[in-house]
């Protein structure tokens, strides 16, 4: 902890190239907290509670979560918050597991979030295993570890009593991964009104040496199911027909043609193609999934009507081949995660910035990613992603794995970025600033 302290005093000797007012207010309350006798005490103890905190990571991560089916980790992580202080705890009816730790009634209200869900199917073997120096499983880091960090600060803030001036929404979210379609930030936003901030916990995955990253903007996404409907018949007796499989292959190329914009950076695939009964026959059904992505909603909404149309001229090209009028196509929308940004110059980012640098690590890099922070982002609401460990790797494959060694680095500054934050009572005050007009929170 003393190199730790030697090295946020060099750090704060820094210029920062951000807007000067929250960068100041940002550095101000971090040198205020590191320098408070109560805060090098609970980041001592976050670093002590490191073989815990592990052990409790591998219970978590061997509770299968696959995506829509959370409910028995979501069980388990109830269960601690219970334990460990958050008796009001519960399971919102989207499968969210929330607990608020209340803080003295005059500050913001911050999210703290880590997915419960992972991209693994059911009957995906989840058990962990250790080699060279590693631990191996499915879903360790993304995101059970996040789980695991939430678990750790909200026990060594009760253990020290800590008394924080904003309110901590603990928060276990499902639908983050897949088709999950951020159901669960949905739901959490759409109930409560009275969130100030977001801060997610999600693996970095970062090489030694290379800067952390901070997620500030959030990469929009839809996401089309095309189901093209025939006729059918047999390939020879029945040829003159209009087939669901060409029109699906006239919209593959007419989709393929499309030219998005290079800023923001725009992209798309038609990633599944499915359809057809057999080689000899005219199919009479034929399925693809687009997936559309955009970091600007703009250029989204542009790239996504190109597509909607050449699918429809897909299917007015075959029918006029064939002089019919029997294709057509059924279209649905199966993902929507808005997107939007956070400014760099924000308290909430300069939060962490000044907890990063402080440990003595370079100045991070702002990222761009899709993850759960899209949805506050969307709705104008103060949010980053941040490191729930040094060093993971090989995130949705089976062979993924996280470092344990030097894990409790990240949750020590992620803790100091927070506590930063929302303040901590008679040692500094909040740097993230309550949205409403004021009142008590609900």
């Amino acid at each position: 902890m003393k190199k730790y302290l030697s090295l946020i005093a060099l750090a704060c000797l820094s210029p920062c190239a951000f807007a000067a007012n929250d960068a100041t207010a940002a550095a101000s309350g971090h040198q205020r907290l590191t320098a408070a006798p109560a805060i090098r005490k609970v980041l001592d103890d976050v670093k002590a509670d490191h073989d815990r905190a592990m052990a409790e990571l591998r219970t978590l991560v061997e509770i299968p979560a696959p995506p829509f089916k959370e409910q028995a980790r979501a069980a388990y992580f109830l269960a601690r918050l219970k334990e460990l202080g958050l008796t009001d705890a519960y399971i919102d009816h989207e499968g969210n597991v929330i607990g608020v730790r209340k803080g003295t009634g005059k500050g913001p209200r911050l999210v703290l979030a880590a997915h419960l869900d992972t991209v693994f199917p059911e009957g995906t073997d989840v058990k962990v295993k250790e080699r060279d120096g590693r631990w191996y499983a499915p879903g360790i880091s993304d995101d059970t570890r996040g789980l695991a960090v939430l678990l750790s600060w909200l026990k060594v803030l009760n253990d020290n009593q800590l008394k924080t001036v904003g309110d901590l929404m603990f928060v276990a979210n499902v639908g983050e991964e897949g088709l999950g379609d951020l159901r669960g930030m949905k739901a959490l936003f759409r109930d409560h009104k009275d969130i100030d901030g977001m801060v997610g916990l999600e693996p970095a995955g970062q090489a030694p040496g290379k800067p952390d990253e901070i997620t500030t903007t959030g990469t929009a996404s839809h996401r089309y199911e095309f189901d093209f409907k025939g006729p059918g018949g047999h390939s020879f007796e029945a040829f003159g027909l209009p087939s669901a499989i060409h029109a699906m292959g006239r919209a593959v190329a007419g989709i393929s043609d499309i030219r998005p914009p290079v800023q923001p950076k725009t992209g798309f695939t038609v990633g599944t193609v499915q359809g057809g009964t057999s080689i000899n026959s005219i199919a009479a059904d034929a399925r693809i999934g687009v997936d559309i992505r955009s970091n600007g909603m703009a250029a989204l909404r542009t790239t996504e009507q190109q597509i909607l149309a050449a699918v429809k001229d897909a299917v007015t090209q075959e029918n006029r081949r064939w002089n019919s009028s029997l294709i057509h196509v059924d279209t649905k929308l199966v993902g929507d995660r808005p997107g939007g940004a956070t400014p760099t110059d924000s308290p909430i980012v300069q939060a962490f910035v000044q907890a990063i640098t402080g440990y003595g690590r370079p100045s991070p890099t702002f990222a761009t990613h899709s993850s759960d922070a899209n949805v506050p982002m969307s709705l104008g609401i103060p949010a980053v992603i941040i490191s729930n460990a040094p060093h993971s790797g090989e995130q949705h494959t089976l062979h993924e794995w996280i470092d344990p060694s030097d894990a409790w680095q990240d949750a020590q500054i992620g803790l100091t970025g927070v506590l930063n934050l929302v303040g901590v009572d008679g040692v500094s005050q909040p740097v993230l600033a309550r949205r409403g007009a004021g009142g008590d929170k609900q």
